[in-house]
C-alpha cells in the first residue's frame, strides 16, 4: 500500500509540473504582475515588455533553482520578468538585489510551490560572525516593484520559547519599495516576515508565526489575510518600528482573520512612534487580556504609539481594546487606513489587484 501511495504522489507532482511548465509555453494570456500598471494619462508608466523564465526543481525548466533564474536577469532591468516557479520545494536562500526591479515570483499555489531555508540569528555566516536577525531570511528582496503570487516562503528553524536568545528566523524580508503579494504563504516562528522598509501590499496571504511574526518599519497594508499564531506560551503578531511622528510608515490590517493559539499581543511598540491599526478584523479567542504591549515599559511608548481598532469582531475583539492607549477609532480617523491610498497604491497597484 505504501508503495502505491508513493508512486501516486510522485506521478501527481510530475503531472502538475508538466501542466505548469507547458501551459506557460503556449499561453499568451498570463496576467501581468501588479507592478505593470496600464499606461493612463497622468499615471506612472511602467517597464516595457514582459519576459517569462521557468524554474523547475526536477530540471524541466530554464533553471533548476530560483536564485539561478534571478542571477540570469541583467542589472538595471527594464522589463517585467515573470519567474514561473513550478510545483516543488526549493531548498535555497534567495536574494533579489536592488539593481533588478520588476520581478514577479509566480508559483503554482502556496501549498505546492515553496522556497525554504533554516537560518537562525545565532548561526554563523561565511565570515564566522553571527548572522543576526535580518540576514536569516530565506528570501530577501532589495529591489523595487517586486511581486509574488501563489507561492510560500518558509524558515524551518525550530520555534523558540519566549525569552530564548538568537532564535529569530526570518522566512521573507522585503526591503524594496512598491511590493505586491497575492495568495502567498509566510511560515516561521519568531520574526517570520520582515516588513523592513518601503510601501507594500499583501492581499489574501497566510502569515504564520509565534513572536513578532510581522515586524519592521514598512508602510504596508494587509488585506483579507489570515494571521495564524503558533505561540506555545505567549506570542505577538506585529512589532512596528516607526521612530518619528513624521514617518508615514505603519501596518494597516484590513478585513483580516486572527487564528491559532495564544495568548498573544496583537501589536508591540518596536519603535517609539509605532503605528498599527486593525479594521474589520476577526479575532479568535487567542488575544491576551491587555491586547497590546509597549515592549520595554520604560520609554513611555504608550504615550507616542498609535494603536487603533475600527469595527473589529470575534471573541477576542474585546481584549484588543484592553489598554487605555489603544484607540477605538471613528471613521474620520480610520478612513486613511481603509484603502490602498495608505500605500499610495493607486499609482502602482492595478485596480483589479487591490
Amino acid at each position: 500500500m505504501a508503495v502505491f501511495i508513493n508512486s501516486y504522489f510522485t506521478f501527481t507532482i510530475f503531472f502538475l509540473n508538466y501542466l505548469f511548465f507547458h501551459a506557460d509555453s503556449v499561453s499568451s494570456t498570463t496576467p501581468s504582475p501588479s507592478n505593470s500598471v496600464k499606461n493612463r494619462p497622468g499615471k506612472w508608466v511602467g517597464p516595457s515588455g514582459t519576459r517569462h523564465i521557468s524554474v523547475n526543481v526536477h530540471g524541466f525548466g530554464d533553471y533548476q533553482s530560483v536564485q539561478a533564474a534571478v542571477d540570469s536577469i541583467p542589472q538595471n532591468n527594464n522589463m517585467n520578468i515573470i519567474i514561473d516557479i513550478c510545483p516543488g520545494y526549493y531548498i535555497e536562500k534567495v536574494v533579489v538585489p536592488e539593481t533588478k526591479p520588476y520581478i514577479t515570483f509566480q508559483g503554482a499555489g502556496r501549498d505546492v510551490t515553496v522556497i525554504e531555508w533554516h537560518d537562525r540569528a545565532s548561526d554563523k555566516g561565511a565570515n564566522g560572525q553571527q548572522l543576526r536577525t535580518y540576514q536569516t531570511a530565506s528570501v530577501t528582496v532589495y529591489a523595487s516593484y517586486f511581486s509574488a503570487r501563489n507561492i510560500s516562503f518558509k524558515n524551518t528553524a525550530p520555534a523558540p520559547l519566549p525569552g530564548m536568545q538568537g532564535w529569530q528566523a526570518v522566512a521573507f524580508r522585503i526591503s524594496g519599495d512598491k511590493a505586491y503579494f497575492s495568495g502567498c504563504g509566510f511560515y516561521g516562528a519568531q520574526d517570520t516576515l520582515c516588513d523592513d522598509a518601503g510601501r507594500h501590499y499583501f492581499k489574501e496571504c497566510y502569515i504564520e508565526g509565534s513572536i513578532d511574526f510581522i515586524f519592521g518599519n514598512g508602510r504596508s497594508m494587509y488585506k483579507n489575510c489570515e494571521l495564524h499564531s503558533i505561540a506555545s506560551r505567549f506570542g505577538s503578531i506585529a512589532a512596528q518600528d516607526r521612530k518619528s511622528p513624521d514617518e508615514k510608515t505603519g501596518f494597516a490590517f484590513l478585513g483580516c482573520r486572527v487564528t491559532g493559539s495564544g495568548p498573544l499581543y496583537v501589536g508591540r511598540a518596536m519603535g517609539q512612534y509605532s503605528r498599527i491599526v486593525y479594521s474589520y478584523t476577526y479575532f479568535d479567542d487567542v488575544v491576551a487580556h491587555d491586547g497590546w504591549d509597549d515592549m520595554d515599559h520604560v520609554s513611555n511608548k504608550n504615550k507616542t504609539a498609535f494603536f487603533g481598532v475600527y469595527k473589529c469582531s470575534g471573541p477576542g475583539a474585546a481584549a484588543v481594546k484592553g489598554v487605555s492607549w489603544a484607540r477605538e477609532l471613528d471613521y474620520d480617523t480610520a478612513h486613511k487606513f481603509l484603502a490602498k491610498s495608505f500605500v499610495n497604491g493607486r499609482h502602482w497597484i492595478d485596480p483589479s489587484d487591490a
